[in-house]
């Protein structure tokens, strides 16, 4: 399976996605730890990429309540999932791929199991980064796992569970064997510090967030630059 493929096979397992990520323990904490360390306050505009069923676009709700999110995801059915639920007036859900999103000018941007996924990583961060106001924050909440034999052993570990409740649920077992693969070959956090570097982030960060996937998951942080250069 192709990164090209994946927004389509999300939109077949939308319907199981939730109960998938509720059974798996931490999910929802390790996601508001990465998205308060955006440093959001009342009032700031932030864009929720890949947003999926809308999990994190709840740790957003939840580490700033008032501030407005446009929630965006290229796979029209997991915005659909995420649509049905009740969410604040500040937040709008938008279908459409990270390199096409046109929605103005960001004070942060939150992006959760993304980048790993994306075809042109490099050309959307660039994008990214242009949306952001100067100074504005990215946090990217990924797996990476490649600087560690350990960190690897222990996802293959988690996979060997993942994989077929996955394919129990959901009918298909190639998204989640791709899932598996996916982030063993991913960057390792050192690689996607670089790569963050080399489109345009500034005061690039990182750590692992901690619970049960310990090095496996980690919150990396870059801001726009505070004048861009000519």
């Amino acid at each position: 399976m192709n990164k090209l493929e994946v927004p389509g096979k999300f939109d077949r397992a939308a319907r199981g996605y939730d109960f998938l990520v509720g059974i798996n323990p931490g999910y929802h904490q390790a996601l508001r730890l990465s998205a308060r360390a955006l440093g959001l306050r009342p009032g700031m505009r932030v864009l929720d990429l890949g947003c999926g069923t809308g999990a994190s676009t709840a740790a957003l709700v939840a580490a700033a309540p008032g501030v407005e999110i446009v929630a965006v995801d290229a796979s029209a059915g997991m915005i659909e999932q995420a649509r049905r639920k009740r969410w604040p007036s500040s937040v709008k859900f938008v279908h459409s791929r990270a390199e096409d999103v046109d929605e103005g000018q960001f004070d942060a941007v939150f992006a959760a199991y993304l980048v790993r996924n994306l075809p042109q990583p490099e050309d959307t961060l660039r994008h990214v980064r242009g949306m952001l106001k100067p100074g504005g924050t990215l946090v990217l909440h990924e797996y990476s796992v490649r600087d560690s034999l350990v960190s690897t052993a222990v996802w293959t570990l988690l996979c060997s569970f993942i994989v077929p409740v996955g394919w129990m649920v959901t009918g298909d077992r190639s998204l989640y064997t791709y899932l598996w693969r996916s982030v063993v070959d991913f960057d390792g956090a050192t690689a996607l510090r670089d790569r963050l570097r080399r489109t345009g982030f500034t005061g690039v960060r990182s750590a692992p967030v901690p619970g049960l996937q310990l090095g496996v998951v980690h919150t990396f942080r870059g801001h726009a630059p505070e004048q861009e250069q000519p």
